[in-house]
């Protein structure tokens, strides 16, 4: 609370005065990043590259503002504009012919995803600096990891290349169709 009210130019009791806690806080500046999203109209046939497309809207607004998905974890989101995302995401995996249960249970696993993603993401732009002020990159986690014991890292060693691989967000996209390919039409 001290940080943000030293960059509005104001006392922490200030702040008090219109939120109520830091949760709440958290709360108003998430539902301001959900309200961003655009939301489709759900499309039978689309919606799976509907419910990936919700999800990197959420992935990159949480990357744009780093610390934010770490916010998103700190309590139940109240705010209609972040409610709002549950509930589009809800309608377009119903629209796909997926049962409730298994609809519900993949939203809250992607939007928990989203946020571990996008906070990791954050953290290691943080960090991409080696001990000597150096950049950090895959080249070096592929050799680092390659002169690993290979008699106590077998598969590591052998599988490098696998281990490290991926530009952009190839990662994040193969999660999310992970679990999607987990969502079936509903049994008639």
């Amino acid at each position: 609370m001290r940080r943000v009210a030293a960059v509005l130019e104001t006392g922490p009791a200030s702040l008090y005065a219109h939120v109520r806690d830091k949760a709440e806080l958290n709360d108003l500046l998430i539902g301001e990043l959900c309200a961003r999203v655009v939301l489709p109209e759900p499309n039978p046939t689309e919606w799976r590259a509907q419910f990936k497309n919700v999800c990197g809207q959420l992935r990159d607004l949480y990357l744009q503002y780093p610390g934010v998905s770490l916010a998103a974890f700190s309590d139940v989101p109240r705010n209609l504009n972040t409610l709002r995302i549950g509930e589009g995401m809800l309608a377009i995996v119903l629209a796909g012919g997926v049962a409730a249960q298994p609809a519900a249970w993949a939203i809250d696993a992607a939007i928990l995803y989203v946020g571990a993603y996008s906070l990791e993401s954050s953290l290691r732009q943080r960090t991409e600096l080696d001990a000597d002020g150096r950049p950090f990159d895959k080249a070096e986690m592929t050799e680092r990891l390659s002169m690993l014991p290979e008699s106590r890292f077998p598969n590591t060693v052998a599988y490098v290349q696998e281990i490290t691989s991926g530009d952009g967000h190839d990662r994040f996209d193969f999660t999310l169709e992970l679990l999607l390919q987990g969502l079936l039409p509903a049994s008639k």
